[in-house]
């Protein structure tokens, strides 16, 4: 591990400090302000982007097919109960392989993808609201392709409606979440409290530690990616990901 920079831990706990200020009083002279907002204008303010829609479109149709395909089986309830429960793990191992991919070029060949891309510009700029969303060009192709896995995966096609429904859900949720923490709704829960201050550390203290976003660091406990937020330097690195390191 790096030696603490203090220098560097100053402008961290400065951003975080900034970043919370924001929505619990008035704003320093310079420092742009934003209003904060209740659940409802958060709500509202949520359908303006264009992934919600398309999700909770791919959802409604979801819950169609699964209508249509008629009585299931018992079994089908380990779904969504499977789901939800492997979705923090799931949610970390795609933050890290996924979004915080480095880019590498294999040849002529350069590996980068717009998820991978897009993240990073989240990064630099997490206060820019439309980057917080599942890009809709990444959506175009994931909503089908998840139609295609769940017919392959599934035995019936009750069983693929459910599975299907769950998804779908739970990405809605995902979005939901994510965007509420980015927005300048005040948190109000201590759990929810949690869940925010978490990923505004990884945002503005070590985009290498806390990396679930819907769940009080439950993957992070358990992969190791949940330390003490004053044990560990800030990084140079968390508005500019992979900077400075080869390809």
């Amino acid at each position: 591990m790096s030696r603490p920079d203090p220098a560097l831990d100053r402008l961290a706990a400065e951003r975080l400090a900034d970043d919370e200020q924001r929505l619990a009083g008035p704003v320093a002279a310079g420092r742009s302000a934003r209003r904060a907002l209740t659940l409802t204008q958060a709500w509202r303010a949520f359908w303006r982007a264009p992934s919600p829609w398309m999700l909770s479109g791919a959802l409604g149709a979801a819950v169609v097919a699964r209508v249509v395909a008629g009585a299931g089986s018992w079994w089908e309830v380990a779904v969504p109960v499977t789901l939800v429960a492997l979705f923090p793990a799931i949610e970390w191992v795609i933050h890290v392989g996924i979004l915080h991919w480095r880019p590498r070029s294999l040849g002529p060949i350069r590996v980068d993808s717009l998820l991978a891309r897009e993240h990073r510009a989240h990064h630099a700029d997490p206060r820019d609201l439309p980057l917080v969303f599942i890009p809709w060009r990444a959506l175009v192709w994931l909503l089908p392709a998840y139609v295609v896995v769940a017919w392959l995966a599934m035995p019936t096609a009750a069983g693929a409606g459910s599975l299907l429904v769950s998804v779908y859900a739970i990405m809605l949720g995902y979005e939901w979440t994510h965007y509420l923490i980015h927005s300048d709704y005040k948190p109000r829960s201590g759990w929810y409290r949690s869940v925010w201050r978490n990923h505004r550390l990884h945002h503005y203290k070590n985009e290498h530690y806390w990396f679930t976003v819907t769940t009080a660091g439950t993957a992070d406990r358990l992969f190791g990616t949940y330390p003490d937020a004053e044990s560990v330097p800030s990084s140079r690195t968390v508005k500019a990901l992979h900077a400075g390191e080869a390809s």
